[in-house]
């Protein structure tokens, strides 16, 4: 479940939520009754209702996204996206832009080597370019070289560039946000944990007891 409350139809003030809640759930309550066709609960709609501010902020975001009016290839942007959730380990981003990038043209064999892209001949020199630069954002926090930068250069105007990096930065938001508040599908436990259980050592020392001992 998520870490914070969900608002359901009901309460909901008026103005934006009401408005959000009919274009992505239709008529349904979508806390009494969650879902969305992409196979996720829906949640992060319904707790960030909490404040329509915050909500009426993230649309003109995904508005922004979206625009026909943007100058950076939308087959750039989405193979920018998809590895933004895959490098935050965030698989609501992850997932989500996986089919985005199909809606936008990248093909089957692009989306499925973009963990290793580094290492894979499916892109071309401005994809590489662009993933090279989305590591440089997400990975390394902004600490983007000259060569990386200038790599980018040769593929993209300034335009282009400004609104990848902000595009990239803002679904990186949403990536750290939909894991520490457990928001669609990351709602998961951490999977790095201590191996117990009978048989094993409680520490590392040769003559550590052993649990269940």
């Amino acid at each position: 479940m998520p870490r914070l409350g969900q608002v359901a139809r009901g309460d909901a003030p008026e103005g934006i939520v009401p408005i959000m809640y009919d274009y992505i759930f239709g008529d349904r309550d979508p806390v009494a009754e969650p879902g969305l066709r992409a196979g996720t609960p829906g949640n992060w709609w319904t707790v960030v209702a909490q404040s329509p501010e915050l909500l009426s902020h993230c649309v003109s975001g995904f508005a922004f996204y979206r625009s026909e009016e943007r100058e950076v290839p939308a087959d750039l942007r989405e193979l920018a996206q998809l590895r933004t959730g895959w490098a935050r380990g965030s698989r609501f981003v992850f997932s989500q832009h996986c089919k985005a990038a199909r809606d936008n043209g990248v093909a089957e064999e692009k989306i499925a080597a973009i963990e290793s892209w580094s290492v894979s001949d499916a892109y071309t020199p401005a994809e590489r370019a662009v993933l090279a630069w989305t590591d440089a954002l997400v990975l390394q926090g902004g600490r983007a070289d000259d060569a990386t930068f200038a790599a980018l250069r040769e593929h993209l105007s300034e335009l282009a560039i400004l609104e990848l990096t902000y595009i990239t930065c803002w679904y990186d938001l949403h990536a750290v946000m939909s894991r520490a508040l457990r928001l669609e599908l990351d709602d998961v436990d951490d999977p790095i944990t201590e191996l117990t259980g009978p048989g094993i050592a409680r520490s590392l020392e040769p003559d550590a007891p052993l649990e269940g001992e």
